[in-house]
């Protein structure tokens, strides 16, 4: 997994790039919180497995979005969240 961090008019953007996976979880939330990220883009993302889908589902539930996500991972995000009610 790689990070890139871009800012657009004063709102940070980590952009993830590779494949995400439940040992990188606080490197990413690290990320998060000293960047102060407001938004996550997954573009570039390849793979992810269950932790990381239920991360990126309690991000964005805490007010950071989530952008440019394959259908596969916003499918699966939604289930997470449908099962937890």
């Amino acid at each position: 997994m790689k990070i890139e961090t871009e800012t657009d008019n004063g709102t940070i953007t980590l952009r993830l790039i590779g494949r995400l996976q439940a040992e990188q979880i606080a490197q990413l939330n690290e990320e998060i919180e000293v960047s102060r990220a407001a938004r996550i883009c997954l573009r570039q993302v390849t793979l992810v497995d269950v932790e990381v889908v239920r991360f990126l589902t309690a991000c964005e539930e805490s007010g950071i979005s989530i952008v440019n996500c394959s259908a596969y991972i916003r499918e699966w995000m939604d289930r997470e969240r449908q099962q937890e009610e």
